[in-house]
């Protein structure tokens, strides 16, 4: 079990890893920097069901040297799943998922001895972030989003603009595969990952990739058991976000219904050539909420998922705000 013991120790790198009770269960977190000096960041990773625990160093050894990282795999996920095997029929809740977030964040912030961290959330992870810092504003000193999902109408646009784009090409293998699903929303669960591998194809035309190197994960992260974790844990939280019959978590979201106010700076980075969580349905969501200080990023060559140019301009915005929580 990981310490919550304040980190006094601001001349010597951390490099923690393990199981930290929260919510009820054992939860795995994992914790790299330089200096326990520097601000926190928790990031809130997307899927569900899709830790990066395993790649921190080849994603972001280089924030190590201005920031302390903090990564959990999420109740459902990774190492996380494998601790605490959940029932098929076991649900995930969001409200649930977001009480732990913030219960991991408070333990990083008195581990740290911070009275606030700063919150990333990309994809899945930007829907926790945003119900995140509307519950515990207090925890946090700012929020940063990438590919924020908003809520499920937003998939109407993906579909048009895919077939769209399968059309204008001749693509007549992915036209007829888009035209089978019918519109969304759906109620068959294999539907959404049909739409998205047709998705990737066409954003990687307009991409920049991201090196293959990047998901080699660590010793730690090979094992046959934290391989089967991590399927098993991924196919469960999939199943749980889509629903058997359309009726998942992602059935219930809906951020415009948390309100528009936040309490502390608001950072929405978002990839131009994006076509899961598209750029207008992003700036419509962004333009109609309000907050302390608020900015609008778009990111070229850079679809939903993260390659150089996203992982860039997350630092850069970082870089720009360093203060934030000191």
């Amino acid at each position: 079990m990981l310490s919550d013991r304040v980190c006094t120790a601001v001349d010597k790198p951390v490099d923690e890893k393990g199981f930290v009770a929260i919510g009820g269960i054992e939860q795995w977190v994992q914790v790299k920097g330089a200096s326990c000096a520097n601000p926190v960041i928790v990031l809130i990773h997307g899927g569900p069901g899709n830790p990066e625990t395993p790649y921190t160093d080849n994603l972001y050894k280089d924030w190590q040297r201005d920031f302390t990282l903090v990564q959990w795999d999420q109740r459902g996920a990774g190492m996380t799943y494998g601790r605490n095997r959940p029932a098929e029929d076991e649900p995930l809740r969001v409200e649930r998922l977001r009480d732990d977030g913030i219960e991991v964040a408070r333990w990083a912030a008195k581990r740290f001895g911070r009275r606030q961290v700063i919150l990333m959330g990309s994809s899945w992870g930007s829907v926790l972030g945003v119900n995140m810092v509307k519950a515990s504003p207090e925890s946090f000193c700012a929020y940063i989003s990438t590919s924020q999902w908003v809520n499920r109408h937003g998939q109407r646009g993906s579909y048009d603009a895919v077939l769209a784009l399968a059309r204008a090409a001749g693509d007549q293998d992915s036209v007829a595969k888009l035209e089978a699903l019918g519109l969304p929303p759906w109620t068959n669960p294999r539907n959404p990952g049909i739409l998205r591998r047709v998705l990737r194809k066409y954003e990687a035309l307009s991409t920049d990739p991201a090196p293959k190197s990047w998901w080699t994960p660590a010793p730690e992260y090979t094992t046959a058991k934290y391989e089967a974790d991590y399927t098993d844990g991924e196919d469960y939280s999939w199943l749980q976000f889509v629903g058997w019959k359309g009726d998942g978590i992602s059935a219930h979201i809906d951020l415009y219904q948390l309100g528009p106010g936040f309490d502390l700076p608001f950072y929405m980075i978002q990839g131009e050539q994006d076509l899961l969580t598209m750029p207008d349905t992003t700036k419509r969501y962004f333009d109609s909420i309000s907050a302390p200080r608020k900015a609008y990023v778009p990111v070229p060559r850079a679809g939903h998922d993260l390659n150089p140019p996203m992982l860039a301009a997350q630092y850069k915005i970082l870089k720009e705000n360093v203060g934030m929580c000191r």
